[in-house]
């Protein structure tokens, strides 16, 4: 997809097998606020993307839809400092155990965004085995009818592909384009999302706020201003507007399609024979979500046997789980599963350490034993945990390599498990255990642990996210990105987040939670935000972090050095994920030539030393500067580097450290390129037409006072580069 048609410590604990997180070798170059406010402004309402559809900004030009790399195979760990906060982007999360994302491409959700254009292949994939529910007919008429119709349904029921269904069975032409889910109404129908004629718009998984009085009148709005674009618009959303009736756009309840038909389709489509079709038909067990389906579906083809494959999904997956909760068992039982729930993969030792701390928070939601034979008994089982472990069938022991080493890891029998046995946990214990689960993990945390449990324990907070949202929200979430467990609480919160971003129906609720940390008048929960947006909750989102990191960096009482390390953190995960840096550098030119004419002033100090900050950002994996890498490989993207080069230079306080950051570009040039001359001729064109036209000059000579010393071919670079300048001055 492209954005274009989108408005939009613990370092060294690194688990085997993950690159080691990388620090930042560049001090951030945004200045503290002339004036500290402790509060931010007060937030009216949401404010124009700096790139609406076509747009960086009212009057700004637009660039051309461009193709972008395809991901890398191998991904690093992005650490940014925000205020002490670590965040750590990890290519492929190493969730393998989380079962996030059925039926999709597991981590690959987290690197790729969720927004922008759907591209023709990936319309393909939804639409060639598209199975109609009963309710499509209905959701048709009311969109060729009003050009707008809401689907209402709870996650898992297809809402997603059945939004794709609709606008390309309505839309004139064959552009399909998924817009944020923060998106308001107001958004909507004010001009905020250029809409254009014969264009299928969806949006997924809206954040509601239809609280008011007046959501009749605002959804009238927005069915007025797509018709009047000639345009088709299909939301999906699990919430009914709560602010009174809606009439002017009909709200459809969602219902899942016959999943049989769609196991049929999918099965036929990849060439399997009747009698497997006819088995894996009849073996399919109850409760399977269609993602499931279609993972089923796609192993059976591989060559899997049917039975098999159905013992992962649907209520087959989940009953060994519910039988085991079924039986009574002892506060230590309770206490393995939810250590386990939690501390997935770990070893012995630190697995009965966390588990022992785990039953010090929880003994008061169990009644004492009180006879001498029950006492004889705890006493027993906690001498000997490990012989407990061994007779728990929803623990299973796993050896794991480690070099020229074996590890043993406790994990459940199988990963969809965890989920299951999170979802049992909840429904089956009270509030005095889960104040005891709370304090247990804030201490967890608070105590910065390593990487690898880190990650674990925002494994298992995200998965219980499903049942218990708003448990994970007010006791982890809210308080752990507010400081509660100190830094290690805030990148856990982020890490979490992070993860959510892995399952479809989760990304657009993690972009809600992040939203409202930066809002928030804590300047703590407002850091955490600008961490979050700097990982995979700002590849899936790009304009929604760019947006509100812009905000942070220019408004008074903002956090510009945070927001400026998460856009340097953005732009190095974005170029890894081979995602469109654009995202980042499109506006950032844009506010940066709006800012031109003025003289001084904190907004333009705060934007050019957040410039210089993204200019220097480095590839968390080789080390080199991002900015030399896509000068080489995203020829588009030169221009906008250019016009951000051209502003940092034209200012005189920050010259001198952008001409040593500039050399170390050219100096890179011919480790990522092997036609570096001509990269950095297009460079120097690049900076030389964004440059005043008396700049080029005194930019040659000081350039070439600072490359005084290089070696032989980087000054052959510096004079290409500065030839190329001059010679747009001429």
């Amino acid at each position: 997809m492209n954005e274009e048609h989108e408005e939009h410590s613990e370092q060294s604990a690194a688990p085997q097998g993950e690159p080691e997180a990388r620090h930042s070798q560049d001090v951030p170059d945004t200045p503290a606020e002339a004036e500290p406010s402790p509060e931010p402004e007060a937030e009216p309402g949401p404010e124009p993307d700096p790139e609406p559809l076509h747009t960086d900004e009212p009057g700004a030009p637009q660039d051309a839809p461009e193709k972008t790399d395809p991901p890398a195979p191998a991904t690093p760990s992005e650490q940014v400092h925000h205020n002490s906060v670590n965040q750590y982007f990890y290519g492929e999360l190493n969730a393998s155990g989380a079962q996030f994302g059925i039926g999709t491409a597991g981590s690959d959700n987290a690197r790729r965004r969720a927004v922008g254009r759907l591209d023709a292949g990936e319309a393909d994939a939804i639409l060639a085995p598209y199975v109609k529910p009963a309710c499509f007919e209905r959701a048709a008429l009311a969109l060729e009818q009003d050009g707008v119709v809401v689907l209402v349904g709870p996650p898992g029921t297809g809402k997603r592909s059945g939004a794709v269904a609709l606008v390309d069975a309505l839309a004139d032409g064959s552009e399909y384009v998924v817009l944020s889910p923060g998106r308001s109404l107001d958004d909507l129908a004010s001009g905020r999302v250029a809409f254009e004629k014969g264009v299928g718009y969806v949006l997924l998984d809206r954040m509601s706020d239809d609280t008011s009085q007046t959501a009749d009148f605002d959804w009238r709005r927005v069915r007025d201003t797509v018709r009047e674009h000639d345009a088709r618009l299909v939301v999906t959303t699990v919430h009914r507007a709560s602010g009174g009736v809606v009439e002017s756009v009909r709200h459809v309840t969602w219902e899942l399609p016959d999943l049989t038909a769609v196991l049929r389709v999918r099965l036929v489509r990849e060439g399997c024979g009747r009698d497997t079709v006819e088995r894996a038909v009849s073996g399919m067990p109850d409760g399977c979500r269609i993602a499931e389906v279609a993972a089923a579906a796609e192993r059976i083809a591989r060559g899997a046997a049917p039975d098999e494959v159905w013992r992962d999904y649907g209520s087959s997956a989940a009953q060994p789980v519910r039988d085991w909760f079924a039986e009574d068992r002892t506060p230590q039982e309770w206490a393995e599963v939810t250590t386990l729930a939690f501390v997935n993969g770990a070893g012995y030792r630190d697995f009965e350490t966390c588990q022992e701390r785990l039953e010090s928070w929880v003994e008061p939601a169990f009644a004492a034993p009180v006879t001498e034979e029950e006492q004889a008994a705890a006493a027993r089982r906690a001498v000997n945990r490990r012989q407990s472990l061994s007779h728990n069938e929803l623990v299973a022991v796993e050896q794991r390599k480690n070099g020229p080493l074996t590890r043993t890891a406790l994990v459940f029998p199988h990963p969809q498990y965890r989920q299951w046995a999170l979802e049992e946990l909840w429904a089956r214990l009270s509030t005095p255990y889960w104040n005891g689960v709370r304090d247990w993990l804030t201490e967890l945390v608070a105590a910065q642990p390593g990487l690898g449990l880190q990650l674990s324990v925002a494994q298992g907070l995200a998965l219980l996210t499903r049942p218990a949202f708003d448990e994970v929200a007010d006791n982890y979430l809210h308080p752990w990105a507010g400081g509660a467990a100190g830094p290690a609480g805030q990148s856990t919160a982020t890490l979490v987040l992070q993860c959510m971003c892995l399952d479809e129906s989760l990304a657009a609720t993690a972009l809600g939670v992040a939203r409202g940390w930066a809002r928030s008048y804590d300047p703590v929960l407002r850091s955490t935000a600008a961490a979050a947006f700097s990982g995979a909750l700002g590849v899936r989102f790009p304009t929604d972090a760019v947006t509100i990191l812009l905000k942070l960096i220019v408004r008074r009482g903002g956090l510009p050095v945070d927001a400026a390390f998460a856009l340097a953190g953005l732009v190095a995960v974005l170029a890894e994920c081979g995602q469109d840096t654009g995202a980042v550098f499109r506006p950032l030119a844009y506010r940066l030539r709006a800012q031109r004419e003025t003289l001084t002033g904190q907004h333009k100090e705060n934007l050019l030393g957040a410039a210089l900050t993204v200019l220097r950002a480095r590839d968390a994996r080789t080390g080199r500067l991002v900015c030399a890498s896509l000068l080489e490989r995203d020829v588009p993207r030169t221009a906008s580097i250019g016009e951000l080069w051209a502003g940092v230079l034209d200012n005189l306080p920050r010259r001198g450290r952008a001409l040593a950051a500039l050399y170390a570009t050219l100096r890179e040039l011919p480790a990522v390129s092997e036609r570096p001359e001509q990269v950095a001729e297009r460079f120097g064109g690049a900076v030389g037409e964004a440059l005043p036209p008396d700049d080029g000059p005194p930019l040659a000579a000081a350039l070439r006072q600072v490359a005084a010393r290089a070696d032989e071919q980087t000054t052959a670079l510096v004079d290409i580069f500065l030839t190329a300048v001059l010679s747009t001055k001429g």
